[in-house]
């Protein structure tokens, strides 16, 4: 990646794509159906939220609050909110009916493009595999955006495309449980991954960067399964990440030095 990147899926994706491409060269992604058409699980508890937009929005999606965040960083870093004066700004745009067309608007026109659609473009053309993602066609997208919000997050979310595919699809299909890509080594942090992390966060390079703060950095360690953002990441594989990606793209001779 050209910049730092803690999705798990981007690992399952990268090892997902080695296996495909030995047998074909172009595949469909499913990649934006949920974004826009409303199907993860945190849609409906922002809608039933109360209380200012923002505010809506980051119970549910921010994986640490800024206090958070000063108690992570150096001092040097410390400054504005500036993650909640993007997100109020972009959420209050004009045209949008109710709040959640607010929140899809936002994901579909900012996050997805900068996140989830940029990692499995990233992983599979590493592997000379082109994926295609039919779902965030443009007349597709704006067709999508003009309907009522209730349509996308009804029936556990995505219920218009539900509708349309019964009868054509195996019901067993339409209704299965909704799966991810989960790397489960790199949420449940433990054995050789732990002793990988640690390594990397407390490698002198890292403590001479003086990015993080080490108390901080030693509370994960010392649990390093219990810290959790509220999209249920670790967020000791986000510091270990972060680190890693400067050593091997910032500094890399001095980490083959440590």
């Amino acid at each position: 990646m050209a910049e730092p990147m803690v999705g798990q899926d981007a690992v399952a994706f990268f090892l997902l794509a080695e296996q495909v491409s030995q047998a074909v060269k172009v595949v469909q992604s499913g990649q934006g159906a949920d974004e826009v058409f409303g199907g993860y699980f945190w849609y409906p508890r922002m809608a039933a939220e109360t209380g200012d937009a923002l505010e809506r929005f980051r119970r549910h999606y921010f994986d640490r609050d800024h206090a958070e965040f000063l108690e992570t960083v150096a001092s040097i870093y410390h400054g504005t909110d500036y993650t909640a004066q993007l997100i109020a700004e972009r959420l209050t745009d004009s045209d949008a009916d109710e709040y959640l067309d607010q929140v899809l608007r936002l994901d579909v026109t900012t996050l997805i493009v900068d996140d989830p659609v940029k990692r499995v473009d990233n992983m599979t053309m590493a592997w000379g595999l082109e994926a295609r993602v039919p779902f965030l066609d443009h007349e597709l997208v704006e067709l999508a955006m003009q309907l009522p919000p209730g349509l996308k997050i009804g029936g556990g979310g995505k219920q218009v495309l539900k509708t349309i595919a019964r009868g054509l699809l195996p019901d067993a299909v339409i209704d299965r449980p909704k799966g991810y890509f989960p790397v489960p080594a790199l949420k449940f942090v433990r054995g050789p991954f732990l002793d990988f992390m640690r390594d990397i966060l407390n490698s002198r390079v890292c403590r001479e960067r003086g990015l993080f703060q080490r108390a901080y950095l030693d509370t994960l360690l010392a649990e390093p399964e219990a810290h959790l953002t509220r999209l249920l990441g670790s967020k000791l594989w986000h510091s270990a990440l972060l680190e890693l990606w400067l050593q091997l793209n910032i500094d890399p001779a001095a980490r083959v030095n440590d």
